[in-house]
């Protein structure tokens, strides 16, 4: 069996934990108890993550579209969160990880904002691992709302137009106190990024998996990122510049 390279792994590291819907229905239980095992996945991938090196990992947990789906689903969904976040804070600590939160925050639950900064405020200083919730998170919504801002520091005589870049608009982003994500997993077979990421994804590499997310296991996980380490990133370069660039 092939070995991970310490160096090869992503610095940044996006999943897109899908599947737990079907997971239930496919043994005739409510999408909630999906959600519930779903959890449990969670905590496997991201101690595997924190045990394996990866600095920055990223969880979309809750995109801003979810809003739409059956009330009792939505509020199971908040009440896990809470719940993670409390039970979850102990091993981030013991483990030095410290918790981010990107997205329309202000839409949650006004306890579960509570027990989210909490859980941020108390993590602060973990200097292991950097684990990102993305809550109420809208690739598009992230986009505008930078546009806003820009636009309003316009306005204010604080930037002028031709001073926005690349560089410069990435700092508006709610990600912007991260490196760009080099792998995006994404699992239960659908092949989209579903409005994640939408600036951030431009040059990074996808893993596809067939299997639902509360059956993804360590074995797997070590297999995407095997898959990654053997992938050969050009940036737009071609092969032979990027190997001349490494050598």
């Amino acid at each position: 069996m092939h070995r991970l390279v310490k160096e090869k792994l992503p610095r940044h590291l996006a999943i897109i934990m899908d599947g737990n819907g079907r997971w239930a229905e496919k043994r005739s239980l409510d999408r909630v108890e999906g959600h519930r095992q779903g959890a449990e996945s969670v905590r496997r991938i991201v101690r595997a993550s924190r045990e394996i090196g990866i600095p920055y990992l990223t969880l979309f947990a809750f995109s801003s579209e979810n809003w739409s789906r059956p009330r009792v689903e939505v509020d199971a969904l908040m009440f896990l969160l809470r719940n993670y976040l409390e039970t979850e804070l102990q091993e981030m600590l013991e483990n030095q990880i410290r918790l981010v939160a990107i997205g329309d925050l202000a839409r949650l639950p006004l306890e579960v904002q509570t027990a989210l900064q909490q859980t941020v405020e108390k993590t602060a200083q973990g200097k292991g691992m950097t684990l990102t919730l993305a809550l109420s998170y809208g690739g598009r919504d992230d986009i505008l709302q930078a546009v806003r801002r820009i636009l309003s520091h316009c306005q204010e005589g604080n930037l002028k137009p031709e001073e926005i870049n690349e560089e410069l608009f990435s700092k508006y982003l709610w990600t912007h106190n991260h490196p760009g994500p080099d792998l995006l997993i994404r699992t239960s077979g659908e092949m989209r990024i579903s409005n994640f990421f939408l600036w951030q994804l431009a040059y990074t590499e996808i893993y596809f998996s067939p299997t639902l997310w509360p059956d993804f296991t360590r074995e797997e996980f070590i297999q995407a990122l095997l898959s990654y380490q053997n992938r050969e990133r050009r940036f737009g370069l071609t092969g032979e510049q990027v190997r001349v660039g490494d050598g």
